[in-house]
């Protein structure tokens, strides 16, 4: 719905291709942060938990590249205004937001693809990636909003609250703050 809407906007008129497809790229990225939680709490129909977990990593790649794609395409249409943002010196609102979120979700990549050769442990993997997840949500739903663009107002805010609304159901349904071991003598307590 989001991207149709901006797609509508006759605000593309005056923008070049490569601003266009840069703008998209950041719509594409918001829509997959709607999914990643969805897919590691197994609440997508016809997953199993294993592939609802490999997708979520292939999902976080395909969320790489769209943020990849985004920032290169400002980048290419404007290297000022990019080179503000990146420095944190932009006079718009939505920069530092965008920004933050971005190297968030490199981080998160990083650490994702380095995890095991680090020798991380589940739980320390689980507690960084929520955190850098809800710096990534914050980030770019705060930046999403600030935001008057091609994106359709109310698209747009509907899109930012289901991924706050995913992010945090998920986050709350799968306690990621306690142990797993705290968890399981809970569950075999209750049954």
């Amino acid at each position: 719905m989001p991207i149709a809407a901006a797609a509508a906007s006759p605000l593309l008129e005056w923008r070049d291709p490569v601003y266009i497809l840069a703008g998209f790229a950041g719509i594409i990225a918001l829509g997959l942060m709607l999914v990643q939680p969805l897919l590691i709490a197994g609440y997508l129909p016809g997953l199993s938990a294993y592939r609802g977990r490999r997708v979520h990593l292939w999902t976080g790649g395909a969320l790489v590249v769209a943020v990849v794609i985004h920032v290169g395409g400002l980048w290419i249409t404007s290297p000022p205004d990019m080179i503000d943002a990146l420095l944190f010196s932009s006079p718009t609102p939505f920069s530092p937001w965008g920004v933050i979120a971005m190297w968030a979700i490199f981080a998160v990549a990083v650490f994702a693809a380095l995890r095991r050769r680090l020798g991380v442990r589940p739980r320390t993997w689980r507690i960084a990636h929520t955190l850098l997840a809800i710096v990534i949500v914050v980030g770019s739903v705060v930046h999403s909003i600030l935001i008057e663009g091609t994106m359709e107002t109310v698209s747009k805010a509907v899109l930012c609250a289901l991924v706050l609304a995913a992010t945090i159901k998920v986050m709350t349904d799968l306690q990621v703050w306690r142990k797993r071991a705290k968890l399981r003598e809970e569950s075999i307590a209750r049954r």
